[in-house]
């Protein structure tokens, strides 16, 4: 015995005193039964959070292509009768306006503020947090902001139009028998040293104007006359540091994509972006380069236009349609010329708004939304007569006007 320990003194039993290896066999399995753990954690959220993804997408495709055909009033708000031209989308609510007054009105209902005045034609036009109202063939015009009144204005002649920038800047055209002029206004109503005179027998007649949101650009549509044809223009006129060394700060004019057509309509959609609603088409300009406006884009349009609607983002037409498919046809535009979507309708209508996503399309008995992907959301009877629509405080939610009341609906 003495011999096997002499000759194997390196040799110790297992169990013996002071040896680890089962605590070490412990600590491994402990190991990975926390990995076990830890991956069965991780799969578990990753579980859960691909359902919601699965969840919210299916939420999506159903708020995207589900049909309605009725509504449920969640509120409503009495308001006094009036003389009522329209309403227009302000800020976070709209305005009522009239002969006699305008109300600025949240998307609950609720009066912000109210301001009174005496006008025979009353035409808004509103930019981002401003507004102006004028009286078409008479003289008044009125500023607002989100809360009130910031500016009143008397012009020397008859106005026809107004316009208004992203920064209260205003601009009137106005006319006498020979010329018109557009005249510039601050916010406040004082006037700017800028005017712009056009001589009717020679330049034409100002059928529109817009301005760009920062007030330094204006865009503005001509009809005139020659060889006995009525033709179309649309000229730029650049009022900043840029137009200066310009004779009369004209940097863009354009006369031969209107060639026997009338411009009705101009707008700026974004400080770059505009676009000409003509009877020939929609015409769609760049102002990237500031001192020379070019045309990036012709759509001609196939029927005669009825409706054109705008917001920051598209451009809509309704037209009569040609193919048999049915009464009207809407194409919607990006912003660059390129078609957003095309569809059809048979429903008279007398109004046509945007909203977002949201098309909405009214006669005093009917109602029909469609969203900017070209699907019918709602079609169906109103149990009042709307003339303004448009989307709700609340997701889900629209805000229906009509000459003395307003409604919030949900659709179902």
């Amino acid at each position: 015995m003495a011999d096997y320990r002499r000759k194997n003194r390196g040799i110790r039993a297992v169990g013996t005193p002071g040896d680890h290896t089962e605590d070490v066999y412990e600590s491994a399995r402990l190991r990975a039964e926390e990995e076990k753990n830890r991956q069965r954690k991780r799969r578990f959220r990753l579980g859960i959070l691909l359902l919601a993804v699965l969840l919210l997408a299916g939420f999506q495709l159903f708020h995207r292509f589900a049909r309605y055909d009725t509504y449920a009033v969640m509120w409503q708000k009495d308001l006094g009768q009036g003389s009522l031209v329209g309403y227009q989308r302000f800020g976070p609510g709209v305005l009522k306006y009239s002969r006699d007054g305008v109300t600025f009105l949240t998307g609950r209902g609720q009066e912000n503020w109210v301001d009174t005045y005496e006008m025979k034609a009353p035409m808004i036009s509103v930019n981002g947090s401003y507004a102006v109202i004028a009286d078409v063939l008479g003289n008044a015009v009125r500023i607002y902001n989100l809360e009130g009144k910031i500016g009143e204005l008397t012009t020397v002649l008859p106005l026809t139009k107004a316009d208004i920038a992203g920064n209260g800047v205003t601009a009137v055209i106005q006319e006498d028998a020979s010329a018109s002029y557009i005249v510039f206004f601050r916010k406040d109503g004082s006037p700017l040293d800028i005017t712009v005179k056009s001589i009717l027998a020679g330049d034409g007649y100002p059928t529109d104007l817009a301005l760009s949101p920062d007030g330094k650009r204006l865009m503005v549509s001509y009809a005139y006359v020659s060889a006995g044809r009525m033709n179309g223009r649309v000229v730029f006129y650049d009022f900043s540091e840029i137009g200066k060394s310009i004779p009369n700060r004209l940097v863009g004019g354009f006369d031969e994509p209107f060639s026997d057509a009338l411009v009705a309509d101009v707008y700026y959609m974004s400080a770059n972006d505009s676009v000409a609603a003509s009877t020939a088409g929609l015409s769609f300009f760049s102002s990237r380069n500031l001192a020379s406006p070019e045309l990036v884009r012709q759509v001609k349009i196939e029927g005669e236009i009825q409706s054109v609607f705008y917001d920051e983002s598209y451009v809509g037409v309704i037209v009569n349609d040609t193919s048999g498919k049915a009464r009207y046809r809407l194409e919607l535009y990006k912003r660059n010329g390129h078609k957003a979507m095309e569809c059809f309708f048979d429903d008279p209508y007398r109004t046509v708004s945007i909203d977002g996503e949201m098309i909405f399309l009214l006669s005093p008995t009917v109602g029909t939304i469609f969203n900017t992907a070209g699907i019918q959301k709602f079609h169906g009877e109103l149990d009042f007569p709307v003339v303004y629509m448009k989307k709700g405080a609340s997701p889900g939610e629209f805000l229906m006007a009509g000459p003395s009341n307003l409604k919030g609906v949900r659709l179902r």
